[in-house]
């Protein structure tokens, strides 16, 4: 490969009690943080609910307690914790097959070299998949789930004892795998991001976006609470959320909702959607949602002095500066992530 040894990189996740401790020092002292925090609340809801009415009946306190053991349930983030550990260390032993193993934290994605990775084990939640999907280029991702009681696991397809095989099928070049388009956004001053699920583009407060938007030869100035970019893979996600709002509109008022758009993960077409367009002297909304092809683009051109930002996947803390004068262009990434299946 021309870049030293090639490797198997397996990616992690801190837990919350990992993160937790890393804030206040130990599992003591974070547990007893949760516990102050639990008591707190519980005595605001006390006060409230005695506010104007009679002294809480017995019940009332018992309703109290098991929302402060919901609410502090330090054990609950321990053996998280535990379970996660063991998995990790019990998948490394799997998918010792001779070739290196190199972990990478979460934190460290965006910044990791894989060019010389044969496969990348990806152990954590659907999320992190998606994470380091957008930076593997097109090399096999195993998804593990470390915790089957908690996660789903949509994009976690395999059990830590079943990681070995699957890890074998993708060196060796017999996996099955799902393709998943992906959507990437380039700026003029030369920003660029990769989208497994969607974009969005906004302000950081609750402030009105503005911004232009250029798609299929007309343009419109806007002002808007933000725009979503969706892939196939995210359409069950963020976007479905819109629909949800417009059905229920539909409902309130007698009018029927949208028709549901669920795209394929590998439809090599992304849908856009404004989000709470503002018609005005100065802003329009007429061009509210529409697909784009492969092959198209999306022009946004911020007119935000301060506060714009895109950001991808929900991931809100990495973003691209997006203020007045930066003109953003979103379409299909040509390379498609690669996810093994069973």
């Amino acid at each position: 490969m021309g870049l030293g040894h090639p490797i198997i990189a397996v990616v992690t996740r801190e837990t919350r009690l990992a993160g937790l401790k890393a804030r206040w020092a130990t599992a003591r002292q974070a547990a007893f943080r949760l516990q102050l925090a639990a008591a707190h609340e519980i005595e605001l809801r006390r006060n409230r609910r005695a506010k104007g009415r009679r002294t809480p009946a017995a019940d009332d306190d018992a309703e109290l307690a098991v929302a402060a053991e919901a609410l502090a349930d330090d054990m609950e983030y321990e053996d998280e914790d535990r379970v996660y550990r063991d998995s990790l260390a019990q998948l490394l032993r799997e998918i010792d097959v001779g070739f290196p193993l190199k972990t990478v934290d979460r934190a460290l994605v965006s910044n990791f070299d894989f060019r010389r990775c044969l496969a990348v084990v990806v152990i954590g939640q659907d999320g992190l998949v998606a994470n380091t999907a957008k930076y593997a280029s097109d090399l096999p991702i195993i998804g593990v789930n470390p915790d089957p009681a908690r996660y789903d696991g949509v994009l976690l397809p395999f059990g830590v004892r079943h990681a070995r095989n699957a890890v074998r099928r993708a060196i060796e070049g017999n996996a099955d795998w799902r393709e998943v388009t992906l959507a990437e956004v380039n700026t003029n001053d030369g920003q660029r991001m990769l989208a497994f699920n969607d974009f969005f583009i906004g302000a950081t407060s609750h402030v009105s976006a503005r911004y232009t938007l250029e798609v299929g030869g007309r343009s419109e100035p806007q002002s808007s609470s933000g725009v979503l970019v969706s892939t196939g893979a995210g359409s069950t996600g963020w976007l479905s959320s819109l629909f949800n709002m417009t059905d229920g509109f539909g409902r309130a008022f007698g009018a029927s909702g949208a028709s549901r758009l669920q795209l394929e993960w590998q439809d090599r077409r992304l849908v856009w959607a404004v989000r709470e367009p503002f018609r005005s002297r100065h802003s329009g909304a007429d061009l509210v949602a529409g697909l784009l092809e492969e092959g198209e683009e999306l022009v946004i051109g911020s007119q935000m002095p301060s506060r714009g930002v895109i950001f991808s996947d929900g991931v809100e803390d990495d973003f691209l500066e997006f203020g007045s004068g930066t003109i953003a262009r979103f379409s299909v990434l040509p390379q498609r992530a690669r996810l093994v299946v069973p």
